[in-house]
């Protein structure tokens, strides 16, 4: 792969590497760090029903998966980074073969091929 194409994908990895981490800051101080009266604006702290109890427990739980899927996803794009430099981005950890750009445009993190990553899907349970 060409420099010019290189520092495209390495701008693009940044640039997600930058929202990624503000969507993640977001969400951990919107989910963590307010108590339910000031997440729904509720005059009380006490909850009117059960029901507002377990809401408040998903919304809470399902923040936090959304966290650790984006901490993975920004592991992925650390990784991608660090291939740039050691000059093996854009090939895959599978076969070595060259990874597409159409699909490194649509996923700039991508360590396998389109074949592979087939593979490795069907593999998982």
């Amino acid at each position: 792969m060409k420099k010019a194409e290189i520092k495209v994908y390495r701008e693009r990895l940044l640039a997600l590497r930058v929202r990624l981490r503000g969507d993640v800051d977001q969400m951990a101080d919107a989910t963590l760090n307010k108590s339910r009266s000031e997440a729904n604006g509720d005059l009380s702290s006490m909850p009117i029903h059960m029901a507002d109890i377990g809401s408040d427990n998903f919304e809470q739980e399902f923040t936090i998966s959304l966290m650790q899927s984006e901490e993975g996803t920004l592991g992925q794009i650390e990784a991608s980074l660090e291939r740039i430099e050691d000059g093996t981005y854009g090939q895959c950890e599978e076969c070595g073969i060259r990874i597409p750009k159409t699909r490194l445009n649509a996923i700039p993190y991508a360590i396998l091929c389109v074949k592979c990553a087939q593979q490795q899907e069907q593999e998982l349970p």
